[in-house]
């Protein structure tokens, strides 16, 4: 009938965990026929012994239908799925001969042909030879051979991974894979998918923070709880990258096109000259290319940087930054800005990664010479790419280059504007070119995530090396410098004014005049897709003397080593907050908020706030703007005025992701005093809940029913929804497959069971669909004794 879903389950999964059992049969029982157990002649069960999968007894299996789905609206059906063989077990009579073989390894295959499934899935064919090359936070499979067939029942066995010089487990470079049932994400586990005589196929599952670089395998395995364990070691190593293709991964790019592009392509456009003539050049990044991932993670054995440091990509990239200029720790590269190169290779001659970083690691780290900004920038793009970060190469023409950390560009003149050399550090180069990189900020408040700032070109020191970043480039477009790392340095390149000071008799100097518009402009990269210029100024600043931009700099400077050279605001009595009326804004209508602007001066107060409201993920990485305004504000003595702010279904229903977070950022400043107002806050659309109705009385080892819920809140259609629906000593947990659902459309789901532990329980269902996330709902059920 249309409202029917089946779900079906092996009879062989009934009783694996204490406590729990399948849903009973409701409305359809599809069963297999079972025929006859025939007596076996002694022939046949001698053959049985010797070679148990190629002679197979018939083993029964039953299947229940265990749900009922209404719907107001029906969907399309959806095709019953059947049920994976059972995988061949020995016999009771043949596990004592098992136990009396010990069992090992014989090999250990890593499946890691370029063209097979793990590659392939991972990302990883593109890479030169034949290794295994895999992704954090994503299955790989594995098949090991015995000398004899393994038993589930009688044999243990686990994985080992081991990387860097000393493995510690509680640091993450020695881990234990064990062999389990059921794979779970986020952890380091093992599954047989399939088993042939003496060979298993295992698929292992990692974390999304694994630590990422060469590992070696072994195998353990034991019969007996007091025998001695057998441990087999692979020959071949496995390689762990980071995986922008993972939602759990802080590199996580939502974005094919992008991927594409900042990771996947081994080709760009590196921009040079002037703003007014722009040039471009082709560089081969050529992170497949042979030897270059064994380059790359050569440079970070070579570096200070512990194993177990790998897994964050922040750490990464900053090792990155520091080991790619030769500056202070015999790293890739080394500057030479003197035009004289007799002794090496003038940094304009290069235009590929690939002969640089083999040279580096076949000499075995003697820095190669020469490289000036854009060689820095493009071997820096070939690392991270081809550890797995999202990664490409800027050019900023007129860059200032800030010494003293005041983020402003100063020029000194004496008492006769003769310019003063010694004084005169700071300077604007015509152009220079850096690298943005893309990952999550944990480390930082929300909406600092995305692109990253990083310069591996040696200008100044930065926590005692010469490195700079990874800087939030949102944090450097607002101005926000306080937040680490380097981003005062990288502000100061990308919108510092230029200031002009004169050196009075008495010895000091006063600002004579300021320009506003001198540095940072046409900041470029390769476009995602073409070999055309992608202006992306918009990133790093707000429009030229916008006041959002004059307040970016202006906050920016009162955190460096001239706080007063801005005039500070002649009182601070402007307050502006936003309020959430009650548990906030449900998804599939308007969001509204309510801006709070507060007046506590008895002088009338008006300013203009502007407003700018952003889709986040929940790794606090901002996506898109998707609605701007200008609210002017005027204020009465002590008045408090309360705003209504509101962000239309229609604005956002297409623009939204997991979790369906959004931020509001609010700036202004104050006409009278020249207050700067600033807020951001961080709220999400609230999700509909499973409404679960228990049925019936609830009594161990009786049958009982519970009616699950859900009104699609969105006038759009839900594409491929799937309940997913668990109760300790009710029921074992599975998923009920629902298919597509309408808008404001109601589903009834009916679950029948029965309840197998008496005492306070809990039936838990949740919703799995990607338009819609965060559907969840719980029944507390009291289960009688009979």
């Amino acid at each position: 009938m249309p409202g029917e879903r089946l779900t079906l389950r092996r009879s062989s999964e009934i009783g694996r965990f204490p406590g729990t059992a399948p849903p009973t049969r409701v409305e359809l029982t599809i069963q297999k026929e079972v025929g006859k157990k025939q007596e076996e002649r002694g022939c046949r069960s001698w053959f049985r012994k010797i070679c148990p999968c190629c002679c197979k007894r018939q083993s029964s299996e039953s299947y229940d239908v265990t749900d009922k789905v209404e719907f107001t609206k029906p969907p399309t059906p959806a095709p019953i799925t059947m049920p994976e063989p059972a995988k061949p077990k020995p016999e009771n009579g043949e596990m004592k001969e098992f136990g009396e073989v010990k069992l090992s390894v014989c090999s250990v295959d890593l499946l890691s042909s370029k063209t097979g499934h793990n590659r392939v899935e991972h990302h990883t064919d593109l890479y030169h030879g034949d290794d295994l090359i895999i992704r954090r936070g994503q299955t790989f499979q594995i098949e090991v051979e015995f000398n004899r067939p393994f038993s589930a029942d009688m044999d243990k066995m686990h994985l080992e991974l081991k990387t860097g010089p000393l493995p510690i487990v509680s640091k993450g470079t020695h881990v234990i894979i064990p062999l389990v049932d059921h794979l779970e994400d986020e952890r380091w586990e093992a599954k047989i998918t399939e088993q042939s005589c003496n060979k298993i196929k295992l698929s292992v599952n990692s974390p999304a923070n694994a630590v990422i670089g060469l590992y070696g395998l072994t195998v353990t395995t034991r019969t007996a709880k007091d025998e001695e364990p057998t441990v087999y070691n692979s020959s071949k190593d496995i390689i762990i990258l980071f995986n922008p293709w993972c939602e759990e991964d802080t590199v996580f790019l939502d974005d094919e096109e992008h991927r594409k592009e900042y990771v996947l392509n081994d080709t760009g456009r590196i921009y040079y000259g002037t703003e007014k003539q722009i040039g471009a050049r082709t560089w081969n990044f050529g992170q497949f290319h042979e030897g270059i991932l064994e380059a790359c993670l050569f440079i970070l054995e070579k570096s200070d940087m512990p194993p177990s440091g790998r897994g964050d990509p922040v750490n990464v990239v900053r090792v990155i930054s520091a080991m790619i200029n030769a500056q202070d720790d015999y790293g890739v590269l080394v500057g030479n800005w003197s035009g004289k190169y007799f002794d090496g290779v003038s940094p304009a001659a290069w235009s590929s990664s690939v002969e640089i970083l083999r040279k580096y690691h076949s000499s075995k780290g003697i820095p190669v010479k020469y490289g000036q900004c854009w060689v820095f920038s493009g071997v820096t793009t070939t690392v991270l790419r081809c550890l797995g970060i999202p990664a490409r190469s800027v050019t900023n023409f007129q860059s200032a280059h800030d010494t003293d950390v005041s983020l402003t560009t100063d020029v000194y003149f004496d008492e006769n504007m003769e310019p003063i050399g010694l004084l005169n550090r700071d300077s604007v180069w015509n152009f220079h070119v850096w690298n943005d990189c893309w990952m999550a900020r944990p480390d930082l408040p929300p909406g600092n995530g995305g692109w990253q700032a990083v310069d591996s070109t040696p200008q100044e020191t930065s926590q005692g090396t010469f490195r700079c970043g990874p800087a939030s480039v949102n944090a450097i477009r607002s101005g926000h410098v306080y937040l680490k790392h380097d981003t005062p340095f990288v502000f100061a390149e990308v919108n510092s004014d230029k200031i002009y000071w004169q050196r009075n008799f008495d010895g000091t100097f006063s600002q004579i005049y300021s320009e506003k518009k001198a540095v940072g402009h046409c900041i470029s990269t390769k476009a995602v897709g073409s070999d055309e210029r992608d202006d992306i100024t918009h990133l790093y600043k707000h429009p030229e003397e916008s006041e959002e931009e004059r307040i970016a700099v202006e906050t920016a400077c009162r955190y460096g080593s001239k706080p007063d050279i801005y005039c500070a605001p002649a009182a601070e009595d402007v307050k502006v907050e936003v309020k959430l009326d009650g548990e906030g804004p449900r998804m599939g209508s308007d969001a509204k908020l309510s801006i709070v602007v507060k007046n506590q001066s008895s002088q009338p107060r008006q300013t203009t706030l502007h407003s700018q409201v952003a889709v986040m993920y929940y790794t606090g990485v901002l996506k898109n703007a998707i609605k701007k305004d200008k609210i002017p504000v005027e204020l009465l003595p002590n008045e408090e005025k309360i705003i209504e702010w509101v962000l239309p279904y229609q604005q956002y229903q297409n623009q939204l992701v997991d979790q369906a977070a959004l931020m509001l950022t609010l700036s202004g400043r104050v006409s009278e005093t020249k207050q700067v107002l600033a807020n951001q806050t961080t709220f999400r659309l609230r999700t509909p809940d499973l409404q679960i109705m228990p049925l019936g009385e609830a009594v161990a080892g009786k049958e009982m029913s519970a009616k699950i819920t859900f009104t699609n809140p969105l006038s759009r259609i839900l594409k491929d929804v799937v309940f997913r629906v668990e109760g300790l000593g009710l029921q074992k947990g599975h998923e009920v497959v629902v298919g597509d659902v309408a808008g404001q459309a109601t589903v009834t789901l009916t679950e029948h069971f029965i309840p197998t532990q008496p005492g306070p329980r809990k039936l838990v269902a949740s919703l799995d669909c990607k338009q819609l996330t965060q559907v969840h709902g719980v029944a507390d059920i009291i289960v009688h004794e009979q």
